[in-house]
């Protein structure tokens, strides 16, 4: 039997409302973002510090990457499309590398800058692409799936929350 901690716990919601929402509403977007860049971040630097300071950082950092989206949306983009891009890219990083510390750390330069264009430039597309592959990488991680069967449900996920954002709200086309 697998043992969950709070914070895969955590990660398998948050990916889960991502991946039903994240073009809905832009602030949970934001927030979740930062909660799950937060929590990748404290368990890498506090690796040696309780479980709950981990998600208290994580929270930490949600909530406040969700005021940010709510009073200052335009600076929200950005920082937001960077801290998804950031997650996409350490997670491909340490599929693909292992836990090199340099791999990781270029994944999460370049799929920073790559976030935040897409995100600043294609709003709404970026926001479901971002929100569909930031909240599948979420659930995938939080599931600790071997690899191969990880990148599998990781590409179903994203296909499926592409799926699911684009064609949710839109209204049915009238006949006449």
């Amino acid at each position: 039997m697998i043992a969950f901690r709070l914070s895969d716990v955590g990660l398998l919601l948050a990916g889960a409302l991502l991946l039903l929402l994240g073009r809905r509403l832009f602030w949970l977007f934001v927030g979740l973002t930062g909660f799950a860049a937060g929590l990748v971040l404290a368990q890498r630097w506090l690796a040696d510090q309780p479980e709950w300071y981990s998600l208290l950082i994580a929270l930490g950092i949600g909530l406040l990457g969700a005021l940010l989206a709510l009073f200052l949306q335009r600076l929200a983009i950005g920082v937001a499309g960077f801290l998804a891009g950031a997650v996409i890219g350490s997670t491909l990083a340490s599929t693909f590398a292992g836990d090199a510390a340099a791999a990781m750390w270029v994944g999460i330069a370049i799929g920073g800058i790559l976030g935040a264009v897409l995100l600043s430039v294609f709003f709404d597309i970026g926001l479901i692409g971002l929100s569909a592959f930031v909240g599948a990488t979420m659930v995938v991680e939080a599931l600790h799936l071997a690899r191969e069967i990880g990148i599998v449900v990781t590409i179903v996920l994203f296909i499926l929350g592409l799926a699911l954002q684009s064609f949710s709200g839109r209204k049915p086309a009238e006949t006449t």
